[in-house]
């Protein structure tokens, strides 16, 4: 039996003072992107392609066309931005900057609302962590923000046989037991101090990875960072600088430098569901 009053796992529902936040916080975005030189774009809540990014394509919520071709709710707006910024509308638009405010959708019925920014015109990390950092002072809002580089695992796993898992897993006894005397030194890195320390000690090519990660930390200014040069999660596109905000357990916003479509570009998503929890905690006193 389903009673009146119910809705399905995983769906939202904002009413009063989770409403007027979820309103403020997309007001505030769309203003401050607009700002920035951000045009705003909606993309069609369904697709033919995204099942061609999703690894696991069982989280799609698929069905049928008029002529039974394959669709599929949207999953992620990031990959239909730059597909069809880049494929439908290039002849014809040449702005590069957009931003997307609307949800995504997971099978069998999680919903996520996110605010999402993609520089189109190169790698510009620094400009979207810029830009976030005022978002959040606008709640005056300082989470940590968590500096990494997918390219370090990747280097780990092709040139020294580091298994993805045990990074995905921080599995200390085999990183603090290697054969590389330097690795444990990679785990224990936090600080700019930190890895300036250890960026003579370890291979070149990781080098050169960690000089990026300690650029983009001296582009801005922020206080409370930290570095995770071992942090792997398995990404559709951040396949370079990556970079999070979060507060205890949740994350805020991510984003980074990718590929897509044979263009280097950057970009960002917030999720507006953790942001109005942390805020109804501050507004409440917890």
């Amino acid at each position: 039996m389903i009673y009146q009053h119910e809705i399905p796992k995983g769906a939202r529902l904002y009413f009063a003072k989770s409403a007027k936040l979820k309103r403020e916080i997309e007001s505030v975005a769309s203003e401050l992107l607009a700002q920035n030189g951000f045009e705003e774009i909606v993309t069609p809540l369904f697709s033919y392609h995204q099942h061609e990014v999703f690894e696991n394509d069982a989280q799609l919520i698929r069905f049928s066309d008029e002529k039974n071709r394959l669709l599929t709710i949207r999953a992620d707006s990031t990959v239909d931005v730059v597909r069809l910024i880049t494929k439908r509308l290039g002849r014809s638009v040449e702005h590069r900057k957009w931003f997307y405010i609307q949800p995504v959708y997971r099978f069998p019925t999680q919903e996520y609302y996110q605010i999402g920014a993609e520089i189109l015109e190169g790698k510009e990390s620094a400009k979207v962590v810029d830009i976030l950092i005022e978002f959040f002072s606008r709640f005056t809002l300082t989470p940590r923000l968590q500096i990494s580089n997918m390219k370090i695992p990747e280097i780990l796993f092709k040139e020294y046989g580091i298994s993805y898992d045990v990074l995905r897993d921080t599995n200390l006894d085999e990183l603090l037991h290697s054969s590389y005397h330097w690795l444990p030194k990679l785990l224990y890195l936090y600080s700019v101090t930190d890895l300036k320390n250890v960026k003579n000690e370890v291979p070149k090519s990781i080098a050169k990875e960690l000089e990026k990660m300690q650029a983009l930390a001296d582009a801005i200014s922020y206080e409370n960072i930290i570095f995770a040069p071992l942090y792997y999660a398995k990404m559709r596109y951040y396949n370079d600088l990556f970079f999070r905000f979060f507060t205890h357990n949740a994350t805020l916003a991510m984003g980074g430098d990718y590929m897509s479509e044979g263009r280097e570009a950057s970009g960002f998503a917030i999720y507006t569901d953790n942001v109005i929890a942390l805020l109804e905690k501050v507004v409440d006193g917890s």
